[in-house]
């Protein structure tokens, strides 16, 4: 359609039928499962709204959604056809590495790639729209829902927002196999108070603008056709009802003209906020923000016509969202094909087809981090080795979101081994259930728990330390659940289970040479795990080829690349813990924790444990120190930061060399470093290649005290290195 044309279609409708459109409900009131009686009515579900809504939430299935589609089509008075959208986040059948995994590769690229392979799957099974990517800055390990981020670093998120937009679009949503982006959640969601799910944001304007804005500005730029509403409070007003936040901040300043729709409820929500009296206010509250789609409330269509009856808001407000909506799916061809994807042959070809599966097992060992390596890995004998632990025989690798998927398409860690041969040489034990007796887990669709007896567990445990005591070598795979992350699984203690740390312990008494094989979703408190093993490996939740991977990086077939996305804290005293923090009038001074007037701890190091950027290799490397190709520069010049990198190891390997800024002295602090650069340098053992850096005046922006992006005169460190704990350094000047 041309624009002329949807703006005829929307001339056409009547005020019902465009309120409608903004009305988003479950693909259950379609098949069957859900009627718009009782509880439903009550929240503004009526027969006549539901068949007018104009999108669909968390059906999925070529055959099923076609025949919702034609099915409501046939019935609606305009033959506008349905958007059908789901929480496609990393991965739909076939399942990647978590988000968070995905930032430790710093391979945005591959992400990109990753979002594809999704989005086809997704595409052919009938959906137009992920709820992805979430682009939220994360700080605190306590918040579950960091594992659907990148990290803590506002330029590596930028990348991969970018990128996974890019990914899931491609260049015409028309095209085949691509479905509408929605960069979530907006804004500030990734900092809630205590760590707390749902809880209140308290961030200062410079901070939210500087730091966590960009990430979904990169989104935005790259063209994704939708954000979604947070649902948290800034400035004390939440965000769904959030004026300034949405019209003045997404719309004017970020240029965002495509749809905004609401988290699941949100409209609602912000009655209980505290933030309006009842569900009308809030429908004009919500709306005069310019939220266009209601997710799930009914608020919108119980409300909006007698509001513009009554002229509390104006028929134009309801035309405008309306608009985008009819824009969406004109952008996705649906008025000409409304099916769009949808097939049922396509779905058997190409989902977990032999390309997607290959492409998660390159991203699962890609995303793994070796934090620890007593020079015990790559294992190259497997004879006498014992694999102990809860993930020895759990398909559950998949991350909370990942609820399309299946683990019957999954691997375990046996199955994985025995495949490569190993299964004659290795001993195979459980160790411990996953959870502590007694405890059980809730997820979307399923609900986690083992009913262990004490002496099943002591049964377990003591079968463990035996074949612990008998092998040369422990493989010890254990971590959290895979519900223990992710929405609503806030945590105050962010280690292990205990009865997990239990068998850890018992195992490194009778053995002195254990690998630790770490399972989580988030950065853990694993100080004790880290001084028991002499190797740990971060696996984070590695999706459909996971365990595969596994094996392929501890025999050394793929030298660990990985690299920290977010600090794993020294204990859960430190979150929020990052590395650009702020220093302060008195910074501790390491090495002088005797002078007590200083910003520290008394009992811990203000340190993390393992630092942003880091990851080791099975081989070393070394960094020159920096060259510069100038002093001086203006704002018109560039400097050159040169430094030689050596394999000074035995085997090939890949370094990600990381370059970090620090401007001394402007009219607003800055961080102690900022990662503005990074390179990857694949080099044979005794190789050395040159990595030059390129400075310009935009990577030493900020937002100053005018509240402008813009660079100040002054000096600058340069910090190039393998971490952000990095202190190769050198200096220049930038001029006026």
């Amino acid at each position: 359609m041309t624009d002329k044309e949807l703006q005829e279609l929307l001339k056409k409708m009547s005020l019902k039928e465009k309120v409608n459109q903004m009305l988003q409900v479950t693909g259950g009131f379609f098949d069957g499962h859900q009627v718009a009686m009782g509880p439903m009515k009550e929240k503004g579900f009526s027969d006549e709204n539901v068949a007018l809504a104009g999108s669909v939430i968390g059906s999925m299935g070529a055959e099923k959604l076609k025949k919702i589609q034609k099915e409501y089509m046939e019935n609606h008075p305009h033959k506008i056809p349905l958007l059908f959208m789901m929480d496609v986040i990393n991965g739909f059948k076939t399942i990647f590495p978590i988000p968070l995994a995905q930032g430790a590769t710093f391979e945005p690229e591959l992400s990109e790639r990753c979002a594809a392979a999704a989005a086809k799957e997704a595409s052919v099974s009938g959906l137009h729209v992920t709820f992805a990517p979430m682009v939220d800055l994360v700080r605190d390990a306590r918040w579950g829902r960091v594992m659907e981020s990148t990290g803590e670093d506002p330029y590596l998120n930028c990348l991969f927002s970018e990128a996974m937009v890019k990914g899931f679009q491609g260049e015409d949503l028309k095209e085949p196999y691509h479905v509408a982006a929605c960069v979530k959640h907006f804004a500030g969601y990734g900092a809630p108070t205590a760590g707390r799910d749902y809880n209140t944001v308290e961030l200062s304007k410079h901070t939210l603008k500087e730091f966590y804005l960009p990430s979904y500005k990169a989104g935005i730029d790259a063209g994704a056709a939708m954000v979604m509403t947070s649902f948290n409070t800034i400035e004390g007003i939440p965000a769904t009802g959030n004026k300034w936040l949405m019209r003045d901040v997404l719309r004017d300043e970020m240029g965002f003209d495509g749809v905004l729709i609401s988290d699941w409820a949100a409209i609602e929500e912000i009655i209980y906020h505290g933030y309006c009296a009842d569900r009308k206010e809030a429908a004009v509250r919500a709306a005069k923000a310019g939220v266009d789609i209601d997710m799930m409330t009914g608020i919108y269509s119980e409300n909006m016509c007698s509001l513009v009856e009554e002229g509390v808001i104006s028929e134009s407000l309801i035309d405008e969202s309306v608009y985008r909506i009819l824009e969406l799916k004109n952008k996705l061809g649906l008025f000409e094909n409304p099916y769009k994807d949808a097939d049922e042959e396509k779905e058997k070809e190409l989902i977990l087809c032999q390309e997607h599966r290959n492409l998660a097992r390159e991203a699962a060992r890609k995303s793994f981090v070796l934090l620890k390596n007593d020079s015990v890995l790559p294992l190259k004998k497997w004879k006498n080795t014992a694999v102990i632990g809860p993930y020895v025989d759990n398909r559950n690798l998949m991350g909370a979101w990942s609820f399309i998927g299946e683990t019957k398409d999954t691997a375990t860690l046996r199955e994985a081994m025995t495949e490569r041969g190993f299964a004659q040489e290795v001993t195979f034990c459980q160790g411990s259930p996953i959870l502590d007796p007694g405890m059980k887990l809730e997820g979307f669709t399923e609900t986690q728990g083992q009913e262990v007896s004490q002496e099943e567990c002591e049964k377990m445990l003591q079968e463990a330390v035996k074949a612990a005591k008998d092998a040369e070598t422990v493989i010890l795979a254990v971590g959290e659940d895979r519900l223990q992350s992710g929405e609503a699984t806030s945590n105050a203690n962010i280690q292990i289970p205990a009865i997990q740390m239990e068998l850890v312990r018992r195992v490194s008494q009778v053995n002195d040479k254990v690998i630790v094989v770490l399972f989580s979703g988030r950065p853990l408190d694993i100080r004790e795990i880290s001084e028991k093993a002499q190797a740990v490996l971060q696996v984070w939740m590695p999706g459909t080829e996971g365990a595969r991977a596994i094996v392929d990086v501890l025999t050394g077939e793929y030298n660990p690349t990985g690299k920290l996305p977010m600090s794993f804290p020294y204990c859960v005293g430190q979150v929020p813990v990052h590395y650009n923090e702020y220093s302060t009038g008195r910074p501790h001074v390491p090495g002088k924790d005797k002078d007590r007037f200083r910003s520290k701890y008394l009992d811990i190091p203000n340190a993390p444990l393992y630092p942003f950027g880091f990851g080791l290799s099975y081989t070393r490397f070394a960094v020159s120190p920096i060259e510069l190709s100038h002093e001086t520069m203006n704002k018109n010049e560039t400097i050159q930061a040169v430094v030689k990198v050596k394999n000074v190891g035995e085997v090939k390997g890949t370094e990600t060399v990381q370059l970090y800024i620090h401007d001394v002295a402007a009219s607003v602090v800055r961080p102690v470093k900022e990662l503005k650069n990074f390179c990857k340098v694949t080099l044979e053992p005794g190789e050395e290649q040159t990595v030059t850096f390129m400075i310009t005046e935009k990577d030493l922006q900020f937002l100053t005290e005018n509240d402008r992006w813009e660079s100040e005169p002054g000096e600058f460190e340069v910090f190039v290195g393998t971490d952000s704990s990095v202190v190769n350094c050198a200096k220049f000047v930038l001029v006026k």
